[in-house]
């Protein structure tokens, strides 16, 4: 498009475009395109772990290079309208958006939100958000609002005129795109779902009622908002692994079961907050019934505040199937090998345990069975009881190498390896790339392990790493996913935590090369080179 002043052009934009089709169906859920295609989506809040809210393009599509190698096709902007930067990428990376307005209407979650601005603002920022966004390819609905307090006033409420509103809105505006909103409130009597406002209904946990959708609200269509709430913390494995536990809020924290005094919550899939599920369980019902024509996971990542089911000093999230510094907690490879068709095999935990210890060893595959090896002796083949779930052997340890193989139609399709690790020897440093752009913002993320003198890493080695770093670039931020760290982000040392820690490079704007250098003391020091171009 080009804009003419006094017959010379004054202004030009690009618009990306993006050609599709795609609709809703009552009883086949969501059809992309011609074709069947489950959204499998997570939400994503708006922070970038150690960098903060603040935008930078790379991180971004980092973020949603993690999502896609997880098998995830869709995002949910959750509770706000997304940084544009954001969408021009998942136009181009192919993922599909629920673009979200509100978390709050006009009545309060918390003194001082929105709520406050509501009367005045809401009609411009929702009207800004769809005329900004509605170009984009990748959005494929609107949300007009998360959990908002109107749903649960039942005969009084201003839900349905509200509601109708903000529709009324979105298709002035926006004809093309169906609307939903995600309700905590399943309940058929729920004013906002009887509003009229909604193409398609959506739902917030209650994964329990799923099946009733269609018998509770005939003809309807169906999207889950919102789903799971498990928690973990990447690398913690607590013995046994099938005590599950359910956590009430901090608000109510002393009723119910008391989640660990060390800050740390197991990352066997074996841990949730009271309203959600575990991964599995609500995973197998969403691939089961296919008027289900989506879900989206909370959370892809975790993020800073709301560590449920903690208070302060933990400060950041546990609800993501990714830590805060990116790394995958063992639930991301459980949607890997239902969401990819790749062959996969994951192995967990590590092999570092005090002898003759009982540790429950799990793997997650897309393939028909594993076979588990501990130095050599097999010790079973396991098949998978349905598609969505784990196998698990219960193994006295013995130091050395466990092995599993993966087989597909009696073929070996894949096979994985978890050594015990001796004392560590040297520090490694492994970017997500050798080359960035020297153009003041480019970054690259730098992965931070120890490993023992064969090059086995270290899964509990948690020392202080120091970096120095030569070159026209600098250190951005550092981070170990750790929820309960209270470490800056902008500093150039780091502790590891269960072994891992990462330091993100930010490019200058001089081409050339810089040097990296990570130190721990009494360890061999690692020297990782970046290309600025």
């Amino acid at each position: 498009s080009r804009l003419v002043c006094g017959g010379r052009p004054c202004d030009d934009y690009s618009t990306p475009f993006g050609v599709r089709t795609f609709a809703f169906d009552p009883d086949r859920g969501f059809i992309l395109n011609g074709r069947h295609v489950k959204i499998r989506g997570v939400c994503l809040h708006h922070d970038l772990g150690a960098l903060g809210a603040a935008v930078n393009a790379r991180a971004l599509e980092r973020q949603l290079e993690i999502m896609r190698d997880m098998g995830v096709n869709a995002l949910r902007t959750s509770h706000n309208p997304p940084a544009p930067e954001l969408l021009d990428l998942t136009d181009r990376m192919g993922f599909i958006v629920l673009d979200e307005a509100f978390d709050m209407w006009k009545k309060e979650k918390t003194k001082y939100d929105y709520h406050l601005d509501w009367d005045a603002w809401h009609v411009r920022d929702l009207s800004d958000m769809v005329r900004r966004d509605r170009n984009h390819p990748s959005v494929f609905m609107w949300s007009i609002g998360n959990e908002v307090m109107e749903q649960w006033t039942n005969g009084d409420s201003t839900a349905t005129p509200i509601a109708r509103e903000l529709a009324g809105i979105v298709r002035r505006l926006d004809p093309t795109r169906p609307i939903t909103s995600a309700n905590n409130n399943g309940s058929p009597g729920n004013p906002v779902l009887q509003s009229g406002a909604l193409d398609l209904l959506g739902h917030n946990y209650h994964h329990e009622a799923w099946a009733s959708f269609p018998q509770q609200f005939p003809g309807q269509k169906f999207i889950i908002t919102e789903a799971m709430s498990a928690l973990n913390s990447r690398g913690v494995y607590e013995q046994p692994s099938d005590s599950v536990a359910s956590y009430a809020t901090p608000y109510v924290k002393d009723s119910g079961p008391q989640p660990n005094k060390d800050y740390r919550l197991s990352s066997y899939d074996d841990r949730k907050a009271f309203w959600g599920s575990l991964h599995e369980e609500s995973l197998r019902l969403f691939e089961r019934y296919p008027f289900l024509s989506g879900m989206f996971i909370w959370q892809g990542i975790d993020y800073l505040g709301e560590p449920t089911p903690y208070e302060w000093p933990a400060r950041s999230s546990y609800f993501g199937v990714v830590d805060l510094a990116g790394f995958p907690k063992d639930p991301y490879y459980l949607y890997q090998s239902v969401w990819t068709t790749r062959p996969m095999l994951h192995v967990f935990p590590h092999w570092n345990w005090a002898p003759g210890q009982t540790v429950d060893v799990w793997a997650y595959t897309n393939a028909d069975e594993v076979e588990l090896f501990l130095n050599g002796a097999s010790l079973g083949v396991k098949r998978k009881p349905e598609p969505v779930s784990h196998v698990m052997w219960r193994v006295s340890y013995t130091p050395g190498t466990v092995r599993a193989v993966a087989r597909t139609g009696g073929r070996v399709v894949a096979t994985q390896q978890v050594q015990t690790a001796g004392p560590a020897a040297r520090v490694a440093l492994t970017s997500d790339r050798a080359v960035i752009h020297a153009d003041g913002s480019d970054l690259s993320f730098v992965t931070v392990t120890v490993e023992d003198a064969t090059g086995v890493p270290v899964p509990t080695a948690e020392p202080l790493v120091r970096f120095r770093l030569a070159g026209d670039a600098r250190i951005a931020g550092v981070d170990n996913g750790d929820q309960i760290s209270h470490a800056s982000f902008q500093s150039d040392r780091v502790l590891l935590f269960n072994g891992k820690a990462l330091v993100i490079v930010r490019a200058g704007d001089r081409a050339g090369t810089a040097t990296l250098t990570a130190q721990v003391d009494g360890l061999e020091p690692a020297t990782l080179r970046l290309r600025l171009e």
